[in-house]
């Protein structure tokens, strides 16, 4: 049986970092910082309207000289956001992510966001499910 990101969340939990879209790109970087992630969710009246990472920060800010402090965030995040669904596979999430380019997946059910997951999670739990195969199998060859 395949994990799902359902099982990931539960695993991890649903924690949402978020940032207001009208906050300036520092603002995020201290968030970003804080917490010890690299994405957040960009929040205009409690609604997802994009999202902002390090990789929009180093490829929209600094290389176009912007500055961090009067730079509002609605002017670098990413508008068009992949997503993902609780009942999708660690595999749909990969293949996802790989097509797409993108290193971070909100989860909605329905249309209320229930979590953030990252490529690391997605690889942790292939990784974790083929090592639960390969010991299911050695225990298998070596009761027989």
């Amino acid at each position: 049986m395949s994990r799902t990101v359902r099982d990931i969340l539960r695993s991890k939990g649903g924690q949402i970092f978020s940032i207001d879209a009208d906050a300036t790109v520092f603002e995020a970087l201290e968030v970003l910082a804080r917490e010890n992630v690299g994405a957040l969710m960009v929040m205009k009246d409690d609604r997802l309207v994009g999202m902002l990472s390090e990789r929009d920060y180093a490829r929209k800010v600094i290389l176009k000289g912007l500055s961090s402090p009067k730079t509002p965030v609605r002017e670098i995040m990413t508008e068009a956001v992949c997503y993902a669904r609780p009942e999708h596979t660690v595999e749909e999430c990969m293949a996802l992510i790989t097509e797409k380019r993108c290193r971070h997946l909100p989860v909605f059910d329905g249309d209320q966001l229930v979590g953030l997951i990252s490529i690391g999670d997605l690889v942790k739990a292939s990784i974790a499910e083929k090592e639960f195969i390969i010991n299911q199998l050695e225990n298998y060859i070596k009761a027989g």
